[in-house]
């Protein structure tokens, strides 16, 4: 069964964004773990929390995915940026697992000067001081497009991040569409060389979840700019050969297209018919 879901809207409760994953007839979703723009979060009681845990149990919902915000930059070295960073990603990995929520994703950093191998030991550091070992969720480390000084433009990166790990079984790995596509990972033309190239780098078995974004910009632009499915440079069929890959199909699939939940229901209704 095809799990796929949305990016759901910080602002609503918790209880409430299961319960919109619900009417849009979606089976999983992602949220944020904080503000993505900021630093505050929302405490939710545990009347908010078992009503979240029960909308999950009854509709059979599939890994939640938790994101954390994009003010957090774990390669910085600007000491206040990397404290917050470490920070935020102690907070949240204890706060997400305590709420049961399967995985947490992030954005490596950017190295903003100090070059890619300062940075992956920037994200180390940052990583083995939030992470216990004692852990239920899984902490996701997410391939990016490589503007700028981004760090996850490889999967060679991001292996070299998981080879630091104290409890690096705790790592594994979110592949986004876009992302990949615009690091120059040619997801439409050749979809099993770009897989069997992250199992000789990474190995499959730490893909975990899957972005499902198409892309405004061209491939290998190293430019973040997600199009609705079908809409962008990646196109609808190869998309479609995403999602019903045999090596990726039984992963859960998260959607960040710019669109609102009603246009996500519609989306998500449109993939599932073309994959029936």
């Amino acid at each position: 069964m095809l799990t796929i879901g949305t990016h759901m809207s910080i602002a609503d409760g918790l209880a409430k964004m299961a319960e919109n994953v619900v009417k849009m007839e979606a089976n999983t979703m992602q949220i944020f773990s904080r503000n993505p723009r900021g630093s505050g979060y929302r405490t939710y009681n545990e009347a908010e929390i078992a009503r979240f845990r029960q909308i999950r149990e009854e509709n059979h919902l599939g890994p939640v995915l938790a994101h954390a915000p994009y003010t957090m930059n774990l390669a910085s070295a600007k000491k206040e940026v990397y404290e917050f960073a470490c920070m935020v990603i102690r907070e949240d990995i204890a706060r997400m697992d305590a709420l049961g929520i399967e995985y947490i994703v992030f954005h490596p950093g950017s190295h903003t000067g100090i070059g890619a191998g300062e940075g992956i030991q920037n994200i180390i550091r940052g990583l083995n001081q939030a992470i216990t070992g004692r852990e239920n969720i899984t902490v996701l480390l997410e391939t990016m497009s490589g503007k700028g000084t981004e760090i996850g433009v490889s999967f060679e990166q991001l292996r070299a991040i998981r080879e630091g790990m104290l409890y690096p079984e705790k790592v594994g790995i979110c592949l986004d569409t876009c992302h990949v596509f615009a690091a120059g990972y040619d997801i439409v033309k050749d979809l099993d060389g770009v897989l069997a190239e992250f199992d000789r780098v990474l190995d499959l078995s730490l893909l975990r979840a899957i972005h499902l974004n198409d892309s405004m910009m061209p491939f290998g632009s190293h430019k973040d700019r997600h199009a609705t499915i079908g809409d962008g440079e990646i196109g609808l069929s190869a998309l479609l050969q995403v999602l019903g890959h045999p090596l990726l199909r039984e992963l859960p699939f998260y959607l960040e297209t710019p669109l609102d939940d009603q246009g996500h229901k519609k989306e998500i209704a449109m993939l599932r018919k073309k994959l029936a």
